[in-house]
């Protein structure tokens, strides 16, 4: 097990968010402290994504794995609720990973782009760019959503209304909203760990 110290910092940590597999790029940069929690920056990474925090998720990081500690997983894992994102990650361009949903295999590369001083003025986190919009949750994964979004394009089709009704509406791949994305954010409480049940 790693022993990671605690370390409080004025920094505040620009990192790019992408989802893998994905043939249109997916995509967020955020602005977070520097030492906020790992379980918070999976609520930030949640949130600004669009997934809904419905299942199993893990950071990978060198050779190592970050999660909440599960008595089945055989695999060996660090526990992640006193981990502070600068005990692990410290130096600019440095990469690491994040899985959601171990079923559909949501794969999300982050790269540490730059080191900044906080800005007293500025709420962290906060959203500054994006592209795209998240895969729907549970849609079964790179090859699932790819499908979806082939299906999505011919309308009047059996397989286009069976779609449109399991997804409940229209979808937009398109769509970002950095807005809707930053007022998600104010609306999250960070710095306490929610578990996953």
């Amino acid at each position: 097990m790693a022993n990671v110290k605690q370390i409080k910092s004025n920094d505040a940590y620009q990192l790019k968010i992408s989802l893998d597999h994905i043939a249109q790029a997916i995509w967020r940069r955020i602005i977070v402290d520097a030492d906020m929690k790992l379980p918070d920056l999976h609520k930030v990474i949640q949130t600004v994504m669009g997934w809904y925090n419905s299942h199993l998720h893990q950071f990978r990081i060198d050779d190592a794995y970050y999660a909440l500690p599960d008595e089945e997983d055989l695999s060996e894992s660090t526990d992640y609720r006193k981990v502070r994102l600068n005990a692990v990650i410290t130096k600019e361009n440095q990469k690491f990973h994040y899985d959601y949903d171990f079923g559909d295999g949501w794969e999300h590369t982050i790269v540490l782009e730059k080191i900044l001083p906080k800005d007293k003025n500025m709420q962290y986190p906060i959203c500054v760019d994006g592209k795209r919009k998240c895969p729907p949750e549970d849609c079964g994964g790179p090859g699932g959503y790819e499908d979806l979004l082939e299906t999505i394009k011919h309308p009047g089709t059996e397989e286009y209304e069976d779609m449109m009704d399991w997804l409940g509406g229209e979808f937009d791949p398109e769509e970002f909203n950095i807005d809707e994305v930053n007022d998600s954010l104010k609306q999250e409480d960070f710095g306490c760990v929610i578990l996953f049940d």
